[in-house]
């Protein structure tokens, strides 16, 4: 009976082998493309905003020296104060330039007495003119020599050569100081308008001077946009500035230009010395703009997926000229015309078969602006 069983079960195998080697595999799934929401890459005229940092002085910052040696014995203002042209700022020890100055003045007076004594003399023609003008001319030496000596003696007193604001004083009572001196006593500022100086590259500054109205630089400079400033908070400056000069000669080892800009500080919050970012527009037309959105970065840099005439995606690497608001503006990648995925990319790779659904531009991008804000 056992054997019997045994036989059976060795029987069947090849049944149950034929079977399950007969069964019929299931269809794979059926794939279709991938469906995707698309926009046609349009020109725009734009106005871009690119900033340059930019150093920050008053119209007239003069330094403020001393003209002779000596140790200052007051001074007469603070740090940041307000100071009037002609206002007395520190006095030096003048006592030994007192001595010398009675010395000279006794030497003027003896030498006139002289004259004096001789004068009478050529007119009786008792002497020669020739003592007379000999004399005269030890008078004239003495005299100058006096004057020298005054004119150090008001050197010591160290007055503002213009209206503005002091910077730090370097220098305080006791100190020795001397025209020779590294450091400057202080500086005066005149803030009421300031100079943001800023450098562009030559390729930058010929995009702006080429395409500004105007035949000669003067009258570009002239016709250019004005400016802002951009404070070191990220703030914006509420002066508008104006750009008015060009240094005319290019920096031969940077390769850039430096350019001038004025602003006015009537509340003097800008000071000699602050640091800024100067934001210069510059209008362009028919300009390609893509929305950030429908980009993606790889290894830094900006890539879109466009649609093939095969319904394929290409990943296509673009050079970014500039940013407005939300979007880019090309400088070579896509021309206009181009259909490019408008959202959902994460989940995209090149080479990939899509449905495209057409998208608004405007319903992705918001409205670009076109006037300097």
């Amino acid at each position: 009976m056992k054997l019997f069983t045994q036989l059976l079960s060795l029987l069947s195998l090849p049944l149950i082998l034929l079977s399950c080697g007969s069964e019929p595999e299931a269809p794979a799934a059926a794939t279709g493309p991938t469906r995707v929401s698309v926009i046609t890459v349009p020109q725009r005229t734009v106005t871009t905003f690119t900033d340059y940092p930019a150093r920050i002085t008053g119209i007239v910052t003069s330094e403020v020296r001393a003209k002779i040696a000596g140790y200052i014995t007051d001074v007469l203002v603070d740090d940041g104060e307000r100071v009037r042209r002609g206002q007395l700022l520190f006095r030096l020890e003048t006592q030994t330039l007192n001595q010398d100055a009675a010395a000279a003045r006794a030497n003027v007076n003896a030498a006139q007495v002289e004259v004096d004594k001789l004068k009478p003399l050529v007119d009786k023609n008792i002497i020669s003119e020739v003592q007379l003008e000999t004399a005269r001319a030890r008078l004239q030496q003495a005299q100058s020599g006096l004057d020298a000596i005054n004119s150090n003696i008001n050197y010591g007193r160290i007055t503002s050569p213009i209206d503005g604001y002091l910077g730090r004083i370097a220098q305080r009572t006791g100190a020795l100081v001397s025209p020779t001196s590294a450091e400057p006593l202080t500086t005066v500022s005149d803030i009421s308008k300031v100079y943001a100086y800023f450098s562009v590259n030559e390729r930058q500054y010929l995009n702006y001077m080429q395409s500004t109205e105007g035949e000669t630089k003067e009258e570009k400079l002239a016709n250019l946009p004005e400016v802002e400033l951009v404070l070191s908070n990220g703030t914006i400056y509420q002066q508008p500035g104006t750009i008015e000069a060009v240094i005319s000669q290019v920096n031969a080892q940077t390769g850039s230009v430096q350019i001038r800009a004025v602003f006015d500080n009537p509340a003097r919050l800008l000071n000699d010395g602050n640091s800024a970012s100067v934001r210069v527009p510059r209008t362009v037309d028919s300009a390609v703009v893509v929305p950030k959105t429908a980009t993606f970065d790889r290894q830094g840099t900006t890539f879109v997926y466009r649609i093939n005439t095969d319904s394929t995606l290409d990943a296509t690497p673009l050079a970014i000229a500039s940013e407005v608001g939300n979007l880019f503006v090309v400088e070579s990648g896509l021309t206009a015309g181009d259909r490019i995925v408008a959202s959902g990319l994460g989940q995209l790779t090149g080479g990939t078969r899509v449905a495209a659904t057409e998208m608004p531009f405007d319903s992705i991008a918001r409205p670009v602006p076109t006037v300097f804000r």
